[in-house]
């Protein structure tokens, strides 16, 4: 107990009493300093060394936790009163080592440090951003290059890497998803089957004309740029920089699939397909490749290049009502029917399609080109992910918003269900939240990587569900199931 003069508290109770709250503060604190101040020294010693030993003797985590190691707070602490010197202190074998990101799955450590050692780790693991997988060309031309000199498989693979092949089989299933969104009246019924619009030839004829088409413009692409390719890590192992053709072969090659392209697509499926097809071929290889190096506006360019095989597509499968007789192909019936598939009530799907296809480019294009931004420049590219990479971010932020509307149009016109709306969304908000990060951060941690990877995946996943909510499928499939009269064809009898 602490020592107080006789009748010290007695009298502080009754001036406490008397004066009010604000002096009482006061008095609490100057009988604090005058109570600690009459302490003799020898008290306040004695005071302080029970002190020390409540403290020595409280429990904490951290001693226990040392002690089920053989080591504790309290055994070190003895070692140093005991004047031992550093070197010369006995070391526990059962002490716990030093706590790294190797060893720290099999060794007990405390939760605080584990959370922080995660957190370190990934954040540095967003920090670094791990190279995009190399292009299917240069994975091809490898192939090639480890092949005999004139064996079947280096010409194969060779003539696939000249293709870009990713890229064509990605543009090709835009069109046959087009061509397959097309709301057909009857789709299940015998007359719509036979019809030549939907045979599986006709099918064919698309997607071999789109190909070849594709083909020809990758090829031309490259033709005209090796000397570019050669400074970038993506493209410096393609064959013509690799030298496994010659640029007069890869100019055969060239002209060759534009023609048979072009050629399958007029005679299969209709001119105006033909005609897009050809455009586009032109547009690609003599417009946005020279425009690459130019002005950033090439982005631009090359996604009304992507945009235009939804349109191909979709005319392929229109062509079958056309009311336009186009068996004598004279320019004056191209013409009238090309008015009728393209610029008509019916091909507001189509241009919806092409629309969600523009706006997906520039958010998988910003990303994509994000990581080599700088070697794009050294190259001589002009990309606007290289000279604005803040314009770039809010670019592809803008065009990942523009999916919910185009969506949404493709219900109230009724190419898809209503539902379509809702499952849609879902996909569109992936990728919105990975754009509103790659904007947030300008691409950094990880960012662009993620939003690559979103746009990888939304464009197919909101296609098929295009198809899959197509209007009137599921109703139709249930009425030849069932065997349900069409109440459409009913009426239509009565009259």
């Amino acid at each position: 107990m602490s020592f107080q003069p006789p009748g010290l508290a007695l009298l502080r109770s009754f001036e406490r009493s008397l004066l009010c709250s604000r002096c009482a503060k006061k008095l609490a604190r100057a009988t604090y300093t005058s109570k600690r101040s009459y302490f003799p020294t020898a008290l306040r010693q004695q005071s302080a060394v029970s002190r020390d030993d409540r403290v020595d003797k409280t429990f904490f985590w951290a001693n226990a936790f040392r002690r089920e190691n053989g080591d504790s707070l309290q055994e070190r602490n003895k070692v140093k009163k005991a004047g031992i010197p550093r070197s010369e202190r006995p070391v526990s074998e059962a002490r716990s080592p030093t706590i790294t990101e190797g060893n720290a799955a099999s060794i007990e450590e405390p939760p605080h440090r584990r959370r922080k050692r995660l957190k370190a780790a990934t954040i540095l693991s967003d920090t670094v951003d791990i190279p995009l997988p190399p292009d299917a060309s240069s994975t091809l031309s490898r192939t090639a290059a480890a092949a005999p000199a004139k064996s079947l498989k280096r010409l194969i693979s060779t003539y696939m890497a000249l293709s870009k092949p990713r890229l064509a089989f990605l543009i090709v299933l835009t069109t046959t998803a087009s061509y397959s969104i097309y709301p057909v009246p009857a789709l299940l019924s015998s007359t719509a089957t036979d019809a030549p619009s939907l045979s599986t030839l006709t099918l064919l004829y698309l997607t071999s004309g789109t190909f070849l088409t594709i083909a020809s413009a990758n090829t031309l692409n490259m033709l005209f740029e090796p000397s570019h390719d050669a400074k970038m890590s993506r493209t410096q192992n393609r064959p013509l920089v690799r030298g496994l053709i010659s640029k007069r072969g890869a100019l055969l090659f060239a002209i060759v699939t534009g023609i048979a392209g072009t050629g399958v697509l007029w005679y299969g499926v209709n001119p105006t397909t033909a005609i897009l097809g050809a455009g586009n071929l032109a547009l690609y290889a003599f417009v946005y490749t020279p425009l690459k190096r130019i002005h950033p506006v090439n982005t631009w360019v090359g996604a009304v290049v992507g945009a235009v095989p939804p349109l191909m597509g979709w005319c392929a499968a229109a062509s079958q009502y056309s009311v336009t007789d186009s068996s004598v192909a004279t320019w004056s019936s191209i013409w009238a029917e090309s008015k009728e598939l393209l610029f008509s009530e019916q091909a507001i799907g189509g241009w919806l399609i092409a629309a969600l296809l523009f706006a997906w480019q520039f958010p998988h294009f910003f990303a994509l080109s994000h990581n080599v931004r700088q070697e794009y420049a050294g190259a001589g590219y002009k990309m606007l992910t290289s000279s604005n990479t803040a314009m770039a971010s809010r670019v592809s932020l803008r065009y990942s918003l523009a999916m919910f509307p185009i969506c949404a149009g493709l219900s109230y016109y009724e190419v898809t269900d209503q539902a379509f709306i809702a499952t849609s969304s879902v996909v569109n908000a992936w990728m919105l939240r990975e754009a509103i990060k790659f904007w947030r951060l300008q691409g950094d941690r990880g960012s662009a990587r993620a939003l690559f990877w979103a746009s990888v995946w939304q464009l197919p996943i909101v296609l098929v569900l295009a198809m899959v909510q197509k209007k009137g499928l599921w109703e139709r499939l249930w009425r030849s199931v069932s065997g349900e009269p069409d109440m459409d064809e009913f009426w239509e009898d009565d009259e």
